[in-house]
């Protein structure tokens, strides 16, 4: 099989360790999205594509190699609704999910010009991405800092909820849930490092609320950020696309039988070369 990872970071621990497993037997390649032309001529399409990378352009290739007849872990459309978190908060709550309220802004500066908030609020990047605005605020003050940092940035509003400033992020592998502890960055001191949790320590009604996500979003591989809201109901705070996994036993050897049986199941056209838009091969 001929397995293609669409990343811009191949030695990235997940990737990395999934190409060990694949390499003996498998032949492992990338490419980056966001890289230079690779040069004229016909490409050869792999049996299967891993969408690690979530920027525009990753999509747009994702999209194209789809057409193509290629398959896409996640698809391009399932991983797009990952990246507007107003329509992720839509479509969760639409579909019954405990999902934290949200409303979207044009600027954090709207916010702050309209006095103090009446609750601690949490403003994220509208745009889920690397690096994107993630951020507590109990003040005017504190909206006013933030707007001068983010003074353009599309963002969205979600009330703060209490919790152990503990976050639990829940990962899930083609139906397989893997789970962790993280310290909080809306917390004191900010983000730490992730603690292996027992997906089976976790209350059922979290497990079957992580597992309806990738239902509802149609995402294979997938985590969800989950707090407490009391009693230990789930509030979903957030569902991302392909996210790192890291540390946690097992992963790699889910996903790259993942791939292996989506390559093995087929494309969806006849076509074995393809012309790809401006991107780079690894």
């Amino acid at each position: 099989m001929r397995i293609c990872l669409l990343t811009a970071d191949p030695c990235h621990p997940l990737l990395a360790a999934v190409t060990a497993l694949l390499a003996p037997e498998h032949e492992v390649v990338s490419l980056d999205p966001g890289g230079a032309i690779a040069g004229p001529g016909l490409f050869p399409l792999a049996d299967v594509y891993l969408l690690k990378a979530r920027t525009p352009r990753a999509l747009a290739l994702a999209a194209f190699l789809e057409e193509h007849g290629a398959p896409v872990l996640n698809s391009a459309a399932a991983t797009a609704r990952c990246q507007d978190r107003v329509a992720m908060a839509d479509v969760a709550r639409a579909a019954g999910l405990p999902f934290a309220a949200t409303t979207a802004l044009t600027t954090v500066g709207r916010l702050a010009a309209a006095g103090e908030p009446a609750t601690p609020l949490v403003l994220k990047s509208r745009f889920s991405r690397r690096h994107d605005l993630v951020a507590r605020a109990d003040s005017a003050a504190r909206l006013r800092e933030l707007a001068a940092d983010w003074a353009t940035e599309p963002v969205v509003v979600q009330e703060f909820t209490a919790n152990s400033g503990w976050d639990h992020k829940l990962w899930v592998v083609d139906g397989r849930l893997f789970a962790g502890l993280r310290r909080s960055e809306l917390a004191p001191g900010g983000r730490g490092p992730t603690r292996s949790l027992p997906a089976g320590e976790l209350p059922a009604s979290w497990r079957d609320a992580a597992l309806r996500a990738g239902e509802v979003f149609g995402l294979e591989v997938y985590g969800v950020d989950v707090l407490d809201a009391g009693g230990g109901a789930p509030l979903l705070v957030d569902i991302n696309a392909f996210p790192g996994i890291r540390g946690q036993a097992g992963a790699p050897e889910a996903l790259a039988e993942l791939a292996l049986r989506t390559a093995a199941n087929g494309r969806t056209a006849t076509t074995g070369e393809t012309k790809l838009p401006e991107v780079s091969q690894k």
